[in-house]
């Protein structure tokens, strides 16, 4: 049996009087790709804003890696080793392709934001490491050739991949994917749902929110399907398929 990576147990966020989550369990293993999925307006971004720190949960626990992380800073939490994307790329658009993962390498508390600014003896060393390590990751994830590209310029395909190369420059544990490939053509889906896959090979766990149906069933090992802030099904695709209560969620009937 794996290990749960993450614990999430009555997990609520109230907004004013509405619930956004309300009382969600949820587990996350060492190892796997998880889909969370669930119709618009689920919760499913605000259930990734609670476990990575930019919004504190009305009550319950978040569990990662044995750890208590619910209410503390996002700086925080990402140095435990949670990083996420968002659905919007968070890009510096007149950088580099490069420029923009290098800058992702400093968030890893092993190279030292701090040190490159003030000039440190040690700066120079550490700016070789992240030199090279984004090297690696423009490599790993089909961006070597666009290495000096403006971000700016790059396909809306492009900058997904983007985003998650700059996401797997902070070195992430738990990897939190927001609509990945949504709105993406079919062979775009398939290149960056390949390069998930790599990436949990790689020893990277990975929960994915995705609107896109035929990507996640391909490609998820368990689904989590939440309406209305609450977890209604969990299981493997095949279970949630022929799940009523899904069908009835995202069709209305």
């Amino acid at each position: 049996m794996k290990e749960n990576m993450l614990e999430i147990n009555g997990l609520t966020k109230h907004f004013g009087g509405l619930a956004a989550i309300d009382g969600l369990d949820l587990t996350v293993n060492q190892g796997e790709i998880v889909g969370i999925i669930g119709p618009n307006g689920a919760g499913k971004t605000t259930l990734f804003n609670l476990i990575t720190g930019f919004l504190h949960p009305t009550k319950g626990r978040i569990i990662f890696e044995g750890t208590e992380i619910a209410g503390e800073k996002p700086h925080s939490i990402a140095q435990k080793g949670i990083i996420r994307t968002f659905q919007l790329t968070n890009l510096f658009p007149k950088f580099t392709v490069q420029d923009n993962v290098v800058s992702s390498c400093f968030l890893d508390p092993k190279i030292g934001f701090w040190e490159g600014v003030l000039h440190l003896p040690s700066s120079r060393r550490k700016q070789e490491q992240a030199l090279k390590r984004s090297q690696e990751i423009l490599k790993f994830t089909g961006l070597e050739s666009r290495a000096n590209q403006l971000a700016g310029g790059l396909s809306s395909g492009w900058r997904r991949t983007l985003a998650i190369a700059i996401a797997l420059a902070a070195s992430p544990r738990l990897l939190l994917l927001d609509e990945p490939v949504t709105t993406l053509d079919p062979d775009r889906v398939t290149f960056i749902m390949n390069l998930v896959t790599k990436v949990r090979e790689s020893g990277v766990t990975v929960a994915i929110i995705e609107h896109n149906m035929r990507a996640i069933m391909n490609y998820c090992d368990r689904l989590v399907v939440i309406a209305n802030g609450r977890k209604i099904a969990e299981g493997s695709c095949e279970e949630i398929r022929k799940n009523k209560e899904v069908i009835k969620a995202y069709l209305g009937e």
